[in-house]
């Protein structure tokens, strides 16, 4: 039996595109579903040609408009991939189409931000462009739900990402969230968004999440590695999207007529992280403290570097931690220390010695000692019964 011949049409630089091949590639390990798929080498995708390649089926990324228009009238059977619509007409014609849930999208970030108490709301978005149709419903859906509870709609758009325009754009973002009501919870269209909304909140010492608590939609993990302050996110469900565009297809090429099926995926769930979890505090040294906190227990700091920061004596940020959280200083690093070594340790790849350094102990021993003294049980021991394994 000859292999079917399947182009896949994303750029797997973005890591929801990176996810729907994951989820293609996953329904041909559990099926019995032989294809010999066509990717360019650097996995970007591009169009020249493509009315030229023989083939049997395509794959493709209709949020791109140059796809979605090279691929019209194609008579190779296509399946399309991209974000939900409101309005059924921005659905391509007669072609099957896997959409991510928008609406849930949104609205499992909004009922997060309300659940941590926050009142005020706002949405960091993207300058309209016809490739990020996207970014325009998940905005028009915050705008539906605020709306729902008679809340005034807070949107900002910014500017495209680039190098020589960034530093204006960064200070046009911190006038923008400086201006806004505090304490307020602000969803981000992306986490590469999130991320510089994070930014921003470090440089102009807005602490995150006392005064501004922020979710992103991706999960991204390399955008968790390049944050000082762990993101809170909302996963897409787009492993689920690939899985279902490939049995889709593969049902077209056994002569299942599938061109006016429409399939929306739901989010996956939240991975709720420190930058959402807000907690009304009156003390605004205890704000700048935490602040200080979570970008750098990783470091070792020590309670001394913290009330230098604050600009007031250990002795009095003492008392105020004490009358706010009923904890210490210390105690409170500790806690950072240890949610950041939790989550480190469901990777098994990654070696104890370098979950100690990297989340801020002096030592692997040191680390099992205080893993020891507040949980009873070893780093490893932790992670299993995290995971719910024996």
């Amino acid at each position: 039996m000859s292999p079917h011949r399947i182009a896949l049409l994303f750029n797997a630089n973005k890591v929801y595109d990176r996810q729907i091949i994951t989820g293609i590639g996953d329904y041909l390990k559990s099926t019995r579903v032989v294809w010999d798929l066509f990717m360019e080498e650097d996995f970007r995708s591009r169009t020249i040609d493509i009315r030229q390649w023989r083939g049997d089926g395509i794959i493709a990324d209709y949020d791109d408009p140059a796809v979605e228009e090279a691929l019209s009238g194609s008579p190779i059977p296509v399946v399309a991939v991209g974000g939900s619509y409101a309005d059924a007409c921005n659905y391509p014609a007669n072609i099957p189409y896997v959409a991510t849930d928008n609406d849930k999208l949104v609205r499992l970030a909004y009922d997060h931000l309300i659940e941590q108490g926050l009142r005020h709301f706002a949405f960091y978005g993207l300058p309209p462009l016809a490739g990020n149709r996207w970014a325009q419903e998940r905005e028009r859906a915050y705008e539906q739900e605020v709306g729902k509870e008679g809340i005034a709609s807070i949107i900002y758009r910014g500017s495209p990402t680039s190098a020589g325009g960034w530093g204006g754009a960064q200070e046009d973002l911190i006038a923008w969230m400086h201006a806004l009501p505090k304490p307020i919870g602000i969803i981000a269209v992306t986490d590469a968004r999130a991320r510089q909304l994070l930014q921003a909140c470090i440089t102009a010492d807005i602490p995150v999440p006392e005064q501004i608590a922020i979710v992103g939609i991706d999960n991204d993990q390399m955008v968790q590695l390049l944050s000082r302050i762990p993101l809170t996110s909302v996963i897409q469900g787009a492993v689920e999207m690939g899985h279902r565009a490939a049995q889709t297809l593969h049902q077209i090429l056994r002569g299942g007529d599938l061109s006016n099926v429409r399939i929306v995926v739901p989010p996956v769930g939240l991975s709720v992280q420190a930058s959402s979890q807000h907690e009304p505090l009156k003390s605004p040294h205890v704000m700048r403290a935490r602040h200080y906190i979570r970008q750098y227990a990783h470091l070792g700091i020590k309670s001394e570097q913290v009330a230098q920061y604050v600009g007031i004596s250990r002795t009095v940020l003492e008392e105020r931690f004490k009358r706010e959280l009923n904890k210490t200083v210390h105690d409170v690093i500790l806690e950072h220390k240890l949610e950041m070594a939790r989550n480190m340790l469901e990777d098994a790849s990654i070696a104890l010695a370098d979950v100690a350094v990297r989340s801020g102990f002096t030592s692997l021993q040191y680390m099992y000692v205080v893993f020891r003294r507040e949980y009873n049980c070893t780093p490893r021991e932790l992670a299993r019964i995290s995971q719910g394994s024996p």
